[in-house]
């Protein structure tokens, strides 16, 4: 595994964890953060391969089509749409702008970023995007009593991620390239003590255990990646469960309806 690997959120967390794991394999690397003093200190770490700081918000129009720009002109192997925010609270308290840049993050970076991509990788018959979603994902059905924090709208960014992932794995598998949704639960990065929350008390992953769980999911032909998920036919069901409802579809009202 090597070649050239572009990862989003790679001044802390995940993404710092995949930029370090991926130098190590021989990945030339362009990482992409807010914090340029970061990304300049993770490139010194790596002397060993070609590390290009790149400093984009995607939080904005702008910072998603310079990273989108780039995405398109180089030769990437390895796609890491790793870069996220939370801002956990309830619906009609969380601000416009926090909304937007949830769904900037989240949503639009992933997608446009692929679609740059995208088409260098067909051409050359190969590569590999990986979307960092999280088990929050799954978590649409659950009531206030078993998930107490309000979090509507990174939820559905994360469930939504998913279902791209799965269609577009799809669609450009047959033309040689691979497309994984990594679903981790709490990890031990800066992500939660940025939005003031102390999960020091509450049983974390590690980053790097995300990043094996990964790479070797990628191994196993995993499009969801689950890495503290023991029991992959609990995956299995919830997917075939899905199906058949999508199958179960008919042009005529259902009874329950009639009534």
């Amino acid at each position: 595994m090597t070649g050239l690997a572009l990862v989003t959120g790679a001044s802390s967390g995940i993404g710092q964890a995949f930029a370090r794991r991926l130098g190590g394999l021989g990945y030339d690397l362009i990482v992409v953060g807010r914090r340029r003093d970061r990304l300049e200190a993770l490139a010194e770490e790596l002397p060993q391969v070609k590390v290009r700081p790149l400093v984009a918000d995607l939080a904005t129009d702008e910072g998603v089509a310079v990273v989108a720009d780039v995405c398109a002109a180089e030769a990437l192997t390895l796609l890491v749409n790793n870069a996220g925010v939370a801002h956990y609270m309830p619906f009609a308290e969380l601000p416009a702008a926090k909304a937007a840049e949830l769904v900037h993050v989240k949503v639009a970076a992933p997608i446009m970023l692929s679609r740059a991509a995208v088409p260098g990788m067909l051409a050359r018959g190969e590569g590999t995007i990986i979307n960092v979603a999280g088990m929050i994902a799954f978590s649409g059905p659950a009531t206030l009593e078993q998930t107490p924090v309000r979090r509507a709208v990174y939820a559905g960014t994360l469930a939504g991620s998913v279902a791209f992932s799965q269609v577009l794995h799809e669609e450009v598998k047959a033309q040689g390239l691979r497309v994984q949704v990594l679903c981790p639960g709490v990890v031990a990065t800066e992500f939660h003590e940025r939005q003031g929350m102390d999960l020091s008390a509450v049983p974390r992953m590690s980053a790097d255990d995300v990043v094996t769980a990964s790479l070797r999911g990628l191994e196993l032909g995993e499009v969801v990646c689950a890495p503290g998920v023991e029991r992959a036919e609990l995956l299995d069901a919830v997917f075939a469960a899905d199906l058949a409802a999508f199958g179960a579809q008919s042009p005529e009202l259902a009874q329950r309806y009639r009534d």
